[in-house]
């Protein structure tokens, strides 16, 4: 049975809701958009610093951009 990949993050739950895109994500906070599709694909996580960037960019609360639930 295949191990499923824990999902740290809800970056890109959240990019959908706002309607806004990893692209458009990418050039606000100055990063490429293959380093944004590796945090919205959970393949690596963004740094606290950048999270906070990312949380005022979507006027959305920190929280709302970590998966608290982990099974």
């Amino acid at each position: 049975m295949a191990k499923q990949k824990k999902r740290y993050n809800r970056i890109k739950i959240v990019l959908i809701e706002k309607e806004k895109t990893n692209i458009w994500l990418a050039q606000k906070i100055g990063l490429t958009p293959a380093a944004v599709s590796r945090w919205c694909t959970n393949d690596s996580q963004p740094s606290i610093e950048s999270l906070f960037k990312i949380a005022r960019l979507l006027e959305v609360d920190i929280t709302e951009l970590l998966n608290i639930k982990q099974t």
